[in-house]
């Protein structure tokens, strides 16, 4: 039996009353049954006594039984088919993975980020930890010092065991191909299907060469694949809600949903996919009259811890394990405010002074990402009031200096010794310590922001005392704790200054002055008081012989607010991930040329003597896929105009229903994972189509086998088998003609001409 012939005790029952030409009729006998062997997977294997929903069922007729002795057989073929699978992946994945002993593509950040986890040296990147801290893990495993800093190209060093790391990392991927036979079946496929669509994932050339890779695309393929067969048992088991294989197959796809999220921000478009099924069901649920609004409570509630609490707790874990690992200070401090990089050994923030006074020597730090210190230096604007330039600056520099003080006309005491705190409300002056200008503002207009008034360095110290030198504290938000006083604080105080005669505040423009400002920030006094995070600021460093050092625990940054605040430096991360147009970028392409295989892709230096690797797909695979996705909307678009004018192809009504929910899983989770990136503004990469292509090559098995079965009238047909097995062993011959690419070859790339099927193919010199 396939996919299609589910008996009313495992299929959905049919709620409509609307007559469709074709159907059977109340009380006629049902369908004929073909012929071939009932499949293991369908839902007539089902036991429906789990359910708590109440369901119209029909027996099936003696005749349709299936012997015990079959079913055990096709259980025993089911686990043959997993093992031969992974035997075919584990061979492919592993044979040659040492082969070059150079840092290959992007290994030179991710085997670098692992790095980072072994010496607990705080970094930024784009994606989040959970894979980065696998690639660590391996590195640990192998006793890895952390010295060696992995820089493209560069030869391992004899005491770094790579080809672990690599064994590692491939073995997420040798999971990918018996994780598709096993969606398929649970989707209700027969084996010769699901056989089809796990050999076109595993001896798929790109599949296997991403994967032998310490890079971070083996895992997101795997939690991928973890997702959508989680979600393919939800399926199997939708006729089954609250039984126990039900509830173990949500919490899978929830667990499965937090691991890919975790990997990559791209880990999202599968959570998108499980998403969107689960709304529809919960409207086909909703549509049901004879489930009770308790139970309706509890498929929402149960989905809800299940695919939101249970992913979202695992993408915070990863952050906390990420946190803790990373105790020291490193490259990636900058992009953490200052009371985060005060919890990091080594930063430089320890040791200060809680409470800032008056003729204590600190630096501001704008809350807007990249806007860095406030600074000034000798140079004035070369038009407006002329006066010296206040900018924002992020390296650490004596021009950032500024000394707290009172108004003019105003002391803070007789002697050296007089400590008086800056507190809320108070208006200040900031001389900056290099050049005794006084942090001034006026009405004239903004050099880049036209609108806002400049803010400029005026005056000297005491002498030429203008009211336009004064400004207001205003704290926004306290981070430490026990300040009853509301006294100004070192890192942990979030505040506002604004300009007390013009009442506007000090801004971050987010913008760049000219060159003759040295590019660095613009600074204005926002008259229209936007009151956003870009006015905002922090005393950074503090410097005031007078005071104690703070405690430690005084000046300690909350997980939460340090998770949201990576998360949003992530985003803006990605968001500067934009194409230059003005100069030419060898390994990015365009979603356009993915699934037609436009372009391939040098994963390292192409020296003749040197071990090369060309990141191509195989053309069986790709090609043909490409064609089912595009044909299978079309097939559909058929049946649907001659089911609206009345006329029936199906013997039951559930098989159009079962083709739509597995077209839904397979060629939705082909769009939702590859049309997206149509609207992104970032840069891509070939590799950005993968997980979209794991989609594909079970859609094109699918369709093969449900279009098989329209046209010959039979489940496995001859012709069907004879088209799979010809599909089969073109994708296996094309992934051993393009080996070379896959496992990399160490002669003249020209020696390989005959495998250049397209002008665009890059895979060797055109001078050549």
């Amino acid at each position: 039996m396939s996919l299609f012939e589910q008996s009313e005790a495992g299929g959905r029952p049919n709620r409509s009353t609307k007559k469709v030409a074709g159907d059977s009729k109340p009380g006629s006998p049902p369908p004929p049954k073909y012929s071939e062997k009932e499949s293991l997977f369908t839902s007539d294997n089902l036991d429906d006594n789990d359910s708590d929903m109440p369901v119209r069922r029909e027996k099936a007729p003696k005749s349709t039984a299936v012997p015990r002795q079959s079913n055990e057989w096709q259980l025993n073929q089911y686990w043959v088919h997993i093992a031969v699978l992974t035997l075919f992946s584990a061979i492919t994945r592993f044979y040659k993975i040492g082969f070059s002993n150079r840092v290959i593509f992007d290994e030179a950040h991710h085997m670098g980020f692992g790095g980072k986890y072994v010496n607990h040296t705080f970094y930024h990147d784009v994606h989040p930890p959970l894979a980065k801290m696998l690639i660590g893990l391996s590195e640990a495993l192998t006793g890895f010092d952390g010295s060696f800093d992995f820089k493209s190209g560069s030869r391992f060093p004899a005491n770094v065991n790579y080809t672990f790391m690599r064994l590692f990392n491939a073995s997420f991927g040798v999971t990918l191909a018996p994780m598709a036979y096993a969606t398929m079946a649970s989707l209700g496929c027969s084996p010769n299907a699901a056989l089809l669509a796990g050999l076109l994932v595993c001896f798929d050339n790109a599949l296997c060469t991403i994967s032998r890779f310490a890079l971070l695309d083996a895992m997101l393929l795997c939690f991928t694949a973890m997702s959508v067969l989680s979600l393919s048992g939800l399926y199997k088991y939708r006729n089954q809600p609250f039984s126990i294989a039900w509830f173990k197959w949500l919490l899978a796809t929830g667990v499965s949903l937090g691991l890919v999220a975790s990997a990559k921000w791209v880990g999202f478009l599968a959570v998108g996919l499980v998403g969107l099924y689960t709304l529809y069901e919960l409207y086909d649920i909703f549509g049901q009259k004879e489930v009770s609004l308790i139970s309706h409570l509890w498929h929402w509630t149960t989905r809800v811890v299940a695919l939101v609490a249970i992913p979202v707790a695992i993408y915070m874990l990863c952050f906390v394990v990420h946190f803790n690992l990373l105790y020291k200070s490193g490259p990636g401090d900058a992009e953490m405010d200052s009371l985060f990089q005060a919890g990091l050994q080594g930063s430089g923030l320890q040791n200060q002074p809680l409470d800032v006074a008056y003729g204590s020597k600190i630096t501001l730090k704008s809350a807007h990402p990249g806007a860095g210190l406030l600074h000034s230096h000798t140079d004035a604007y070369p038009d407006g009031s002329k006066q010296q330039q206040i900018t924002g600056y992020s390296h650490k520099d004596t021009n950032n200096d500024w000394i707290v003080k009172k108004i003019h006309g105003q002391s803070f005491g007789n002697t050296t010794e007089t400590i008086e705190f800056v507190r809320n409300g108070d208006i200040v002056r900031l001389v900056h310590e290099r050049t005794t200008r006084n942090l001034h503002s006026h009405s004239v207009a903004g050099h880049v922001s036209k609108r806002d008034w400049e803010v400029s360095g005026y005056g000297l110290d005491g002498t030429y005392p203008d009211a336009n030198d004064h400004w207001r504290v205003e704290v926004v938000e306290e981070l430490s704790r026990n300040n009853p006083e509301r006294r100004l604080r070192t890192l942990a105080t979030r505040f506002r200054l604004r300009h007390v005669n013009q009442n506007c505040v000090l801004r971050a423009t987010g913008k760049s002055l000219p060159q003759w400002a040295w590019r660095q920030a613009e600074m204005v006094c926002d008259r229209r008081n936007h009151l956003d995070e870009n006015t905002l600021w922090n005393v950074e460093n503090h410097v005031n012989p007078l005071l104690p050092p703070a405690k430690s625990d005084q000046l300690r940054s909350s997980f939460l607010r340090n998770f949201v605040r990576l998360n949003l430096a992530m985003a803006r991360s990605n968001n500067a991930l934009t194409p230059d147009k003005d100069k030419f970028d060898a390994l990015s392409s365009s979603p356009q040329d993915w699934p037609v295989m436009r372009l391939g892709m040098r994963m390292c230096g192409w020296e003749d003597g040197e071990v090369k690797f060309w990141l191509i797909g195989n053309p069986v695979v790709w090609l043909v896929s490409t064609l089912a996705v595009v044909l299978g909307p079309i097939q559909m678009l058929y049946y649907v105009v001659r089911r609206q004018r009345g006329l029936c192809d199906f013997a039951r009504q559930n098989e159009w229903e079962t083709h739509l929910y597995v077209s839904g899983i397979l060629w939705g989770g082909w769009a939702l994972h590859y049309l997206p990136f149509y609207a992104m503004g970032r840069v891509t990469y070939q590799h950005h189509y993968f997980p979209a292509l794991y989609f594909a090559a079970m859609y094109l098995a699918y369709l093969v086998e449900w279009s098989g079965r329209r046209i010959a009238g039979a489940v496995n047909s001859p012709s069907t088998r004879a088209a799979m097995l010809a599909l089969g062993l073109a994708a296996i011959a094309n992934f051993l003609y393009f080996a070379p690419f896959t496992f990399g070859f160490d002669y003249a790339a020209e020696d390989l001409a005959s495998r250049k099927w397209f002008s665009s193919w890059n895979i060797y010199d055109a001078a050549k």
